[in-house]
C-alpha cells in the first residue's frame, strides 16, 4: 500500500482542525420525514428478507443463502441508525433517540446504553494513548509489545490473527461480551446493566417466539448466516476506520481531539453500494469530529468540503493491506505489522 505523506497538516483551503467542528455544527439538524424514512426503508427491507430466507427454506437452503448477504448488509444498517441514535443525531430529542437504539439493540444484539456508554469513551480518547481500552480495538505500541513475556505476546499476536479478529471476535463481542456489562461496574451507574438485562429478555423473549413459530433449526438456519455476516461486517468497519496506516495515536500533552478525529480516522471510500449499506459510516473522520450530524447528511460536508474527501482516504482494496496493522510505532509514527517488526529488529541487530 502506498505511504499517505504525513498526516499532521490539515489542507490549506481547510479550516484548522480545532475550527472544523464548530463550522460543521450547521449539519446536524436531523429532517425527521428522512430518519423515518430511513428507518422503514432498512427494518422493512430486513424483515421481508428473512421471511423470504424462510420461505425459501422448503425450496432449497442454497436459494436461502442467496439472501443472506443483503438481509446481513440491511442489519448493519440497522445498527448504524442505533449508532446514530446514541449519538442524539437521529431525532431532535434525545428521548426518542434513545428508544428507537434501545428496541434496534435487540435486533442487533447490542444493548443499547451499555453500547453507548463504551462508545462515547471511544469517542472521547480516539488516539489518544493514554485512554486505550474501553469501546477500542486493543492496540499496543512497539515498546509495550516487547515488554511482554512470551504468553503476553503470544496473546497479542492471536487477539490480532485474522481468524480472530474477524471470525471468533465478532461471535464473541455480540453473543458473550454485550451479554454483561462486566467492563463498567465502576463510574457507568446502574443504566448499563439495565439495559443488558432488558435487552437479553427482550432478546430471549424474540427468539423464542421465532423458534416457537418456525422452529429451532429454521431459526438458525436463517438467522445464523445473517448473524455471522453482519457481525463479521461491522468489526471490519470499526477496525479500518482507526487501524489504517496513515492513523495517528499520540500521548496525552501534545493529544488533541480534533486533530485526532480529522486525521486518525480514514475515509474508507467505498463503491457506492457498499457506502449506503453502511449508512455513510465510511466518512469517519467527518463523523469523529462532528458525531450529531445524521449519516444522511455527512455526503453534505464532503460536497461543500471537497478537500476532506483526501484525508485519510481509504480504498476498499487499499484496505486489505490493514489487517496486517498491529502495533503502533511511536518512532515512525506509523502503524506496523509484526513482521515489520521483526524486520527492524533484524535490522538494529545487525
Amino acid at each position: 500500500m502506498t505511504k499517505d505523506p504525513d498526516p499532521s497538516p490539515c489542507p490549506s483551503n481547510l479550516p484548522e482542525a480545532e475550527r472544523l467542528p464548530g463550522v460543521l455544527q450547521r449539519y446536524r439538524d436531523p429532517n425527521l420525514a428522512s430518519s423515518l424514512r430511513e428507518i422503514v426503508i432498512t427494518l422493512g427491507s430486513f424483515a421481508a428478507l428473512w421471511a423470504a430466507m424462510w420461505g425459501l427454506l422448503h425450496v432449497s437452503y442454497w436459494l436461502s443463502l442467496l439472501l443472506a448477504a443483503p438481509a446481513a448488509g440491511f442489519l448493519v444498517r440497522l445498527f448504524m441508525i442505533q449508532h446514530d441514535c446514541g449519538h442524539g443525531a437521529f431525532f431532535r430529542t434525545r428521548a426518542i433517540n434513545d428508544w428507537f437504539g434501545r428496541v434496534f439493540g435487540v435486533l442487533t444484539l447490542a444493548p443499547y446504553d451499555y453500547w453507548k456508554q463504551t462508545h462515547s469513551s471511544h469517542h472521547a480518547g480516539a488516539g489518544n494513548l493514554e485512554r486505550r481500552g474501553l469501546g477500542d480495538i486493543e492496540t499496543l505500541t512497539v515498546n509495550e509489545y516487547l515488554a511482554l513475556g512470551w504468553r503476553g505476546r503470544l496473546y497479542y499476536r492471536l487477539y490480532r490473527h485474522p481468524l480472530v479478529m474477524f471470525g471468533i471476535g465478532p461471535t464473541y463481542l455480540f453473543l458473550v461480551q454485550y451479554r454483561a456489562p462486566l467492563g463498567l461496574m465502576r463510574g457507568a451507574g446502574w443504566k448499563p446493566w439495565v439495559s443488558a438485562m432488558s435487552t437479553n429478555a427482550a432478546i430471549a423473549v424474540v427468539v423464542g417466539l421465532l423458534m416457537w413459530r418456525i422452529g429451532p433449526g429454521a431459526f438458525l438456519m436463517v438467522h445464523g448466516p445473517i448473524f455471522l455476516l453482519a457481525a463479521t461486517i461491522g468489526v471490519w468497519l470499526f477496525y479500518v476506520q482507526h487501524q489504517f496506516e496513515g492513523a495517528h495515536w499520540a500521548h496525552e500533552p501534545v493529544w488533541s481531539l480534533p486533530q485526532a478525529a480529522l486525521i486518525g480516522s480514514s475515509h474508507y471510500d467505498l463503491p457506492v453500494v457498499l457506502r449506503w449499506f453502511s449508512a455513510n459510516i465510511g466518512v469517519h473522520h467527518v463523523h469523529h469530529l462532528a458525531s450529531r450530524i445524521p449519516f444522511y447528511r455527512l455526503r453534505e460536508v464532503l460536497r461543500d468540503f471537497p478537500e476532506l474527501a483526501n484525508v485519510g482516504r481509504l480504498t476498499l482494496s487499499q484496505s486489505l493491506a490493514c489487517v496486517n496493522f498491529a502495533l503502533w510505532d511511536e518512532e515512525t509514527k506509523r502503524l506496523i505489522s509484526f513482521r515489520a517488526l521483526s524486520a527492524q529488529l533484524r535490522a538494529k541487530a545487525a
